[in-house]
Parts: C-alpha cells; sequence; structure tokens
C-alpha cells in the first residue's frame, strides 16, 4: 500500500476515533495492556533479534540502552498504560462559555488535532507511549520508528492493532511505517498529516523541520543543565547531580553541564568526583574545574554538546547572573534545575531561565510526561507555540468553537436592532 493511501485511511479513521466515547477507548488502553502483558515473552524475542543485529552493526552503546526492552521496561509501559486510562477524558471539555446574547451562546471545546506522524530513532517503548496517548486524546497515528528496532515495533504494533480492534476502535486509525523512503513520502502528506513529531538527534529532527510543510513539534537538542549554588545543600547537591547524570544517561533530560559557584566549588567538586567515579563519569572541566579535581579540559564547543553518555562538562561561575547567562546562551531550553536554600535566588533562576522545564532543589530526570503525572508523553517540546515541556493529553489536542443559536442573524447587530451582552455562562457544552 502506498503511503498516500495509508496516510488516508488513517485520516478517515481519524475522523471516527474523534467522536469515540472515553470509556471505549479506556476500554481499549486497557486491552493493550492486558494483551502486552499476555504476549511480554513474544515482544521480547523480537527485541533480542533487532538487539542481536544492532551487535552486528556496531551500534554506539547509548542508542544500544534505548533500544533494549526488556521486562522491566515492559512492565513500565504497561504500567503508564494503566495510568493513562486513569486520566480524565480530554475530549470534549469545555474551556469557555459565553452567552453572546439571549439565546445565542459560545462554546470553546477541545477536540483531537487529528492526524499525528510520529518519527522516532531506537527506543520501542516510544512506541507505545506514543500510540496511546494518540488513541486517548482521539488522534489517528502514522508511526515510522528506527530500522534497528524493525521486529520489536512489528510485534507491538500488532498488538496494539489487535487490542483495539477488538474494543471496537476504528481498525485504521494507527500504521506504521518501516522504510527510510517512507519517511521522504510522509513528510509530503500536508494533505492528511496534521502535526509531526521528531524525536531523535539534532541532525535527524533538523532535517524533518526542513523537509516538510507539516508542522513540526519536539526538540533538537538536550543540552540540560544543573547549577550549584553557594547555598547549596552539599550532601544533596551530591545526590541530585549524580541522579541528573547517570540515573539514565542516554535520555533527552539526563544532565549534560554542570555549572557549579566558585565559593562551594573546593568542597563541593571532590564530593562529586568520588560519586561520580563510581559510575565511571568521564569528566571535563574549564581550568578553574582541572584546578581542583582531575578533569580533561573542556572547549567551547563542550558547552553545546548533548553527550548521551557517562561524560559531564563542569564550568565555575561567579554567581547565579553568570549561571542565567550560561544557560540561556547555550542551553536548549529542555530542562535546567538549581540547587540552593536560598528562597529568593531560586526565584530569580526560574523566572529568568528560558526553558520548558526550570526545576529547583530537583534532578533534571523528572522532567518527563509519566512523572509529571500525563500518562506518558510523545516527546518533549521546547518551542513556545502550542506546547512546551512534556507533551502529553493536552499538547495533542486542539479546540473548536461551537456556536449554537435560534435563528439569529448578524444584521441585527450592524444595523444595533440588537446588542452582545458578551455575559460569561459557566457552564459545559451540552446537546
Amino acid at each position: 500500500m502506498k503511503i498516500s493511501e495509508m496516510a488516508q485511511k488513517v485520516k478517515e479513521a481519524s475522523i471516527k476515533l474523534s467522536a469515540i466515547d472515553g470509556d471505549t477507548k479506556n476500554k481499549a488502553l486497557l486491552s493493550i495492556a492486558a494483551l502486552l502483558a499476555d504476549k511480554k515473552e513474544e515482544v521480547i524475542r523480537a527485541n533480542e533479534i533487532d538487539l542481536e543485529n544492532a551487535r552486528k552493526e556496531s551500534l554506539p552503546a547509548p542508542l544500544m540502552k534505548r533500544l533494549t526492552f526488556n521486562e522491566a521496561k515492559i512492565d513500565d509501559v504497561i504500567e503508564g498504560i494503566n495510568s493513562l486510562a486513569e486520566l480524565e477524558e480530554p475530549v470534549g471539555k469545555t474551556l469557555l462559555s459565553t452567552e453572546l446574547d439571549d439565546g445565542l451562546e459560545l462554546y470553546k471545546v477541545t477536540c483531537p488535532i487529528g492526524v499525528i506522524g510520529i518519527i522516532f530513532e531506537s527506543r520501542p517503548d516510544a512506541l507505545v507511549q506514543i500510540s496511546t496517548l494518540c488513541l486517548k486524546s482521539g488522534n489517528g497515528v502514522l508511526l515510522k520508528g528506527g530500522s534497528e528496532a524493525r521486529e520489536t515495533n512489528r510485534a507491538l504494533a500488532e498488538i496494539i492493532i489487535e487490542a483495539t480492534v477488538k474494543a471496537g476502535i476504528p481498525g485504521d486509525w494507527i500504521k506504521l511505517l518501516e522504510t527510510r523512503a517512507d519517511v521522504n513520502e510522509m513528510l509530503k502528506m500536508d494533505e492528511y498529516i496534521d502535526l509531526l513529531i521528531p524525536r531523535g538527534s539534532n541532525e535527524f529532527v533538523r532535517n524533518i523541520m526542513d523537509n516538510s510543510r507539516i508542522p513540526v513539534m519536539g526538540h533538537a537538542d538536550g543540552i540540560c543543565h544543573c547549577y550549584v549554588d553557594e547555598a547549596a545543600d552539599i550532601a544533596s547537591a551530591v545526590s541530585i547531580v549524580n541522579d541528573s547524570k547517570t540515573q539514565y544517561v542516554a535520555v533527552c533530560n539526563a544532565l549534560e553541564t554542570l555549572l557549579v559557584h566558585e565559593g562551594v566549588a573546593p568542597v563541593f567538586l571532590p564530593e562529586l568526583k568520588s560519586k561520580l567515579d563510581k559510575k565511571n563519569v568521564e569528566l571535563l572541566g574549564c581550568p578553574r574545574t582541572c584546578a581542583i579535581i582531575p578533569a580533561a579540559p573542556a572547549d567551547e564547543k563542550d558547552w553545546a554538546t548533548e553527550y548521551l553518555d557517562y561524560k559531564l562538562s563542569i564550568k565555575l561561575v561567579g554567581g547565579i547572573d553568570e549561571a542565567i547567562d550560561h544557560i540561556n546562551s547555550y542551553g536548549s531550553g529542555h530542562t535546567d534545575s538549581i540547587i540552593t536554600a536560598d528562597r529568593q535566588k531560586a526565584a530569580c533562576f526560574m523566572a529568568l531561565v528560558d526553558s520548558g522545564n526550570v526545576l529547583w532543589n530537583c534532578s533534571t530526570r523528572f522532567s518527563d510526561g509519566f512523572r509529571y503525572g500525563f500518562g506518558a508523553e510523545v516527546g518533549i517540546s521546547t518551542g513556545k507555540l502550542h506546547a512546551r515541556g512534556p507533551v502529553g493529553l493536552e499538547g495533542l489536542l486542539s479546540y473548536k468553537y461551537l456556536l449554537i443559536g435560534n435563528g439569529h442573524i448578524v444584521e441585527d447587530y450592524s444595523s444595533k436592532k440588537k446588542t452582545f451582552k458578551h455575559r460569561s455562562l459557566n457552564k459545559r457544552f451540552n446537546i
């Protein structure tokens, strides 16, 4: 089947899906979770094939880690699906209700975007998270995963389709694409696809943005920072930085550059190095950092690098203003954290750092849709229009205006025969 035909079928199914009630969608979600649990071993076997092929092709270690879809990750995905099913129905929520005049009522109501095109690399769990979020929000979806995860993605897509069809969802609401040529064709499908969400490297995302007329939501880099202030609790700072860097290095919300106030550096850095040495983290530092702890010299490009590995660049700063300037200059607008006991400094940092996620006294790894209570996420957006930060259900919704009248015509208002009231109704749309 041609990509255009697949996209057209998803478009047609998405219109039907947009009107399906929340109970049916939740039933479908629980069906996916149950079938995924039943076929866990089948999925793991498919993933082992992908991993073996990846080893033969010498796939880099961070990508190998993302590609791995073991029992623990499957259990996490199932937990996420169950959590998503428990969230309130997002479609059809009344955002505004206004009485324009007697018997003339205006409502602003949430609705699905339509068809979402998702292009992602390596991570099979992303396929499940994305598709279930699209289902809950009433969107059709075209999925293009990395070729390195082909067998795992096929197994997961088959499970999702089987489970949702049994639950009464139109079978064409989701389609899986597999070749690089498919991506090129997908980028031309602005007639059918309403939004593209790419997840991958900087170069990959930029290429998508440069080669499609379809709106794109996402982020190119995850250059995340922690700033350890002079008023930070040292033990807490060591713990937070260690978690931000090493809890899972191959993800976009892992710490890449650490900024440390010069006044606390002589005490903090040796303790941090002792902790990071246990995880074999390679340290790169500015000259003043290297004078305190053993580290390789960092250069300008390190401040703008997303390592996605056990590697951390460290820079000493004179204060919070210098830290904020550095983050806004070199950061990617993803996630940045301040560690301090000074509430005023924290407030300043959170107001002036221009990122989608700004944190105080906690790990950068918290910037995640599941941890935020969104059920899951389709990705993290560093843009400022429509959606920002972890994109969950709300980011996959648009809205429409619904106006109910009773023979009303504009001429009556143009001629001043009638006047508008514009009175808030504070009521839910219902016919």
